[in-house]
Order: structure tokens, then sequence, then C-alpha cells
């Protein structure tokens, strides 16, 4: 199994899983479904590229193409996570609140019509600023962790094959 990619998934994984205890600090609401959608803090897209750069960082060093490329998309990955898909969230925001006013206007017409309620749009879908800095260090820590653990399993190997 690749370790980098193993490090990477799970720091996705632990990033999801984080959110609802940090939800449930914040806004006393216990909502188990947050693993399962995009937004809200920590960042895994800012994790898993993080945690995958720093593996790679400390296995084959700072100067190689497999950092080098890993450091870029992650940037890439992370200026998206925080800027274009962040914009799309408020305009969502901005959609939904829509509904709420055209029924506003409605209320005071008195011809009956029948109105389909649309599905409301996702309105989490990136992230604050904050969020991706928070992503990106918990990548940092489970990429270096995640390289300390190979390295053992890489000793202990040697030690039992001589």
């Amino acid at each position: 199994m690749n370790k980098g990619v193993l490090t990477a998934l799970l720091s996705i994984l632990l990033a999801q899983g984080f959110k609802i205890p940090l939800h449930y600090i914040k806004r006393k609401e216990w909502k188990p479904e947050l693993f399962f959608q995009t937004g809200g803090m920590p960042s895994s897209h800012s994790a898993g590229v993080a945690s995958l750069t720093t593996f790679i960082a400390l296995k084959k060093g700072v100067k190689t193409i497999d950092f080098a490329l890993s450091f870029i998309f992650g940037l890439i990955v992370m200026y998206d996570a925080q800027g274009i898909r962040r914009q799309t969230g408020e305009l969502t925001l901005k959609v939904n609140s829509l509904d709420e006013l055209v029924r506003k206007a409605h209320e005071k017409e008195s011809v009956e019509f029948e109105e389909k309620k649309p599905k409301r749009l996702k309105e989490m879908l990136g992230h604050q600023p904050q969020e991706v800095v928070g992503g990106a260090l918990l990548g940092l820590v489970m990429g270096s962790l995640g390289f300390l653990l190979s390295k053992k399993n890489r000793q202990r190997k040697r030690f039992f094959v001589r």
C-alpha cells in the first residue's frame, strides 16, 4: 500500500470526523451527518493535500519533483477550497433566501396557485480561511506521523529480517 496515499486518506477522514465535535462545541448541536458534508472546520481538502505534501517532503526531500507537484497542486486545492467554492456557497445562501422573499411577496396575492417547494441548494460548499489553515495544520501533523510510523515499520522489518 502506498503509505503517502494512506496518510492523506486518513487525514481526510480524521478532518471530516473532527467536524462533528467541533460543531457541537460551537453550536451545542449534534450533527453526525457533517461527516459526509463539505465545508466546515477543519478543511479535509487542506488536511489531505498538506499531509501528502508533508509525507513526501520528509520521505523524498523538498528538492524533488514529487514534492514540487504535491506542493503546487496542494496550494491550488487550498486556494480553491476557500476561494471559488466559498463564493459559490455564499451565492447559494442568497439564492435560497430568494425563495423566502418570493413567498412573502405572494402572501399578498389573492389568486391561489399550487407551488412546488424546490429543493434547497447545499449552502456549505467552501471554507473560510481559518478552516483551510486548520486543515493544513492537521495535515502537517498527520503527514509527519505517517512518515514516522512508516519509518519505524521499516526499521522493525529490517530487525526481523537479519
